[in-house]
This record gives structure tokens, sequence and C-alpha cells, in this order.
């Protein structure tokens, strides 16, 4: 990865949940809206799709009698080393020198490996759409090329996210914790899950309580990632053939039985 590459520190210390980046977010991508129903948790929509690139989860914490909230700022964390770009076999998707993890979607096949392969879950398809392509968070990739933030660090009023080199963004995210004992956990999520992350995060809550996946491995992904991928036509080809062959034994009895009872006839 180029030393020019770009990152993201969310101090989710600092976010009120006021949702700015998800509209900013909305906004500059020009997604639809969507109808939604509300189920007893402020978080709205309730996960990504291809129309949310991004969204603010809210985890209520017990703390005595007192509700304590926490907000969690959710999208693609674009890997250092990306699963999705490993397993893409039309290379639709592309870690550039830059930072974001950006998807061509007049290379897309549809063969949706992306989906199966990111251990965030976060690429989502265009199901209600007759030329559905694969949407996520492209980390405004053409705005960081003209030298812009990303629409929803500009937008945020509590500087909950800091842009930089990744160098100087995981510089950061230590120097913050090692000047305020007991404020933070003392983890940084993102330096080493997955085998790194461009999205990197500090919390005073541990990640487990905030609906974080701990258990991605420490390691770079795409080679785990395609040994199982790569199984998945052979497997379903050894399904079709299975099945066609108990299709022909079945209809071969059913031919037997039928000649069978003709020749028992009078």
């Amino acid at each position: 990865m180029a030393k020019t590459a770009n990152s993201v520190l969310v101090d989710m210390t600092r976010c009120i949940g006021c949702r700015g980046c998800q509209i900013a977010c909305k906004a500059w991508n020009e997604r639809s809206a969507r109808k939604t129903v509300m189920y007893g948790n402020f978080t709205n929509p309730t996960d990504l799709n291809s129309d949310c690139f991004t969204n603010v989860r809210f985890v209520e914490n017990g703390n005595g009698k007192t509700p304590v909230w926490s907000f969690v700022k959710n999208q693609c964390l674009h890997c250092q080393d990306p699963s999705c770009a490993s397993v893409c076999p039309v290379a639709a998707f592309r870690k550039s020198d830059e930072g974001p993890v950006t998807y061509d979607y007049e290379r897309c096949i549809g063969c949706r490996y992306c989906m199966l392969a990111c251990p965030f879950e976060v690429p989502k398809y265009e199901w209600e759409k007759l030329l559905p392509a694969v949407q996520k968070c492209t980390f405004c990739a053409e705005r960081i090329q003209d030298g812009l933030l990303p629409s929803c660090i500009k937008t945020c009023p509590t500087k909950t996210m800091f842009f930089g080199k990744r160098e100087d963004v995981v510089a950061e995210a230590k120097r913050r914790i090692a000047s305020a004992p007991g404020k933070y956990v003392n983890h940084v999520y993102g330096i080493e899950e997955a085998g790194g992350t461009s999205w990197l995060y500090i919390s005073s809550v541990p990640f487990g309580e905030l609906g974080f996946n701990m258990d991605v491995p420490k390691v770079q992904l795409p080679g785990l990632t395609w040994s199982y991928i790569s199984s998945i036509p052979a497997v379903i080809g050894v399904v079709l053939v299975a099945g066609v062959g108990s299709w022909v034994v079945t209809r071969r009895n059913e031919v037997k039985e039928k000649e069978g009872g003709k020749e028992d006839r009078p």
C-alpha cells in the first residue's frame, strides 16, 4: 500500500448521533430515500443498503438506572488488502493508491462473490432493479482526488473523524488513548482486523458491546477468502450433477415399474 494512502480515525466519544454524515453521504451520492419502520431503536435504517452507504448505529449501554447511548458510524472500512477485490473475477473492485476501494459497475457480472468475501458484510446488491449493481461507500474517491474531504467528514459538527495519511491516523489514535488514561479502551479497531483497514475506531466502550465483529482474523483475508469462494462453483457443479443423476435413476425406476405393470396384465 502506497504511503500516500488516506485513512480516517473515528473517535466515538465525540459523536453525538446527529446523523449529519448519513444525510451528507446520501446527498453527495444522490441515493434515493426509502420508507423505513422504527423498531424501538433510533438506528434508522437498521442496516446499510444499496441506497444507504453509511448509517449511525444507536447502542444503549446500561449505567445504573440511566441509559447511556453510544453512536457508531458504520460504512465500508476500505481494507488495506480488500478481500472483495481479490475474489472479484473481473476486477470490478480495486484498491486505489489514495486509499478508497473503488467499484466499476461496467465490469461487474453480478456474481456477488464480494458480498460473501467481505468480513464486515458491507457490499449490498440492488435486488430491486432490473439492471442491478453492487453498492457501498466509495470513501468519496472523487472528492479525495480533487483535494476535498469526504462529504461525511466535512459535515461533522463535532470533528468525530480525523482524516489523514494512515501512519498519521494510527499515531493520532494511539496518542489519544495514551493521553487520556481511562477514557478509551486500549484497542484501536482496524489496525490489525482483516490485516488492517483504512477506517479506524477508538471508543470508551468495548467494541464487542457496540456490535463490532470481534471474530475477524488479524491477517489479510484474500488468501483465506479465495480458497473458500473458489470452491463454490465446484460445489454447485457437484450438486447439479448429483441432482441430474438422481433424476435419471428415479426416472428409470419409474419406467421399469410401469413396464413391469404392463407385463403383469392378462
